[in-house]
């Protein structure tokens, strides 16, 4: 971190008097590193963004960036048959989707990690059964090598270990990515514990008021 940076960080720390700062760091690259970034910074435009994709949600609607648009929202991966991770993100992310239920301005994005054999339906049906309300939280199948390349190039959902991976290698990640309404990510969490999705849930309440 520059020395720019520290003293906006340090300011920020300072201004909130020991409570939490009314702002969230940006990750541009695959090793996490937080990065407290100015607008006024020479380097604010070229911020890590997610790339645009086209994928069907479990309603048989396209969903792209233009419908994420605006949107503060939380990215996992998972599989309808996982038997034991992903059981538990979901019901750690359902606390989420309980908690923005009334904020429009919010939503989930699930990818499956096995498009080949979670299709349409079986999303729906999977949606179904666990309460999960298509209008704000999305469970999306399409390509496979889009998915991979978006887990571990877009949301470096495998950090750093992700970029030398390819689809012949199964993506499977506990990540759980905070993306801003700019497309950028301004966070990441464990998505089986518990702790950290209640972190979560506090910083989209934090990304809402930007």
């Amino acid at each position: 971190m520059d020395i720019k940076k520290l003293l906006l960080f340090a300011g920020m720390l300072f201004a909130g008097c020991g409570k939490k700062a009314e702002t969230l760091p940006f990750y541009n690259t695959p090793d996490f590193t937080a990065e407290w970034i100015d607008k006024s910074d020479a380097t604010y435009p070229k911020i890590h963004a997610i790339a645009n994709f086209s994928l069907k949600n479990q309603l048989g609607k396209v969903i792209n960036q233009d419908s994420l648009k605006g949107h503060v929202y939380l990215a996992n991966f998972f599989f309808c048959s996982c038997p034991n991770i992903c059981p538990k993100m979901m019901e750690n992310l359902d606390a989420a989707q309980n908690a923005f239920k009334n904020n429009d301005a919010f939503r989930m994005v699930s990818f499956s990690v096995m498009p080949w054999r979670d299709s349409v339906k079986i999303l729906k049906k999977y949606g179904d059964d666990h309460q999960i309300n298509p209008a704000k939280w999305f469970l999306l199948t399409g390509d496979k090598g889009l998915i991979y390349t978006l887990g571990r190039q877009s949301y470096f959902s495998e950090k750093r270990q992700g970029l030398d991976k390819t689809t012949a290698d199964f993506l499977h990640t506990e990540s759980l990515l905070l993306v801003d309404k700019q497309s950028r990510i301004r966070g990441i969490y464990t998505a089986t514990d518990t702790a950290q999705v209640k972190r979560a849930i506090e910083d989209v309440g934090i990304l809402l008021k930007e």
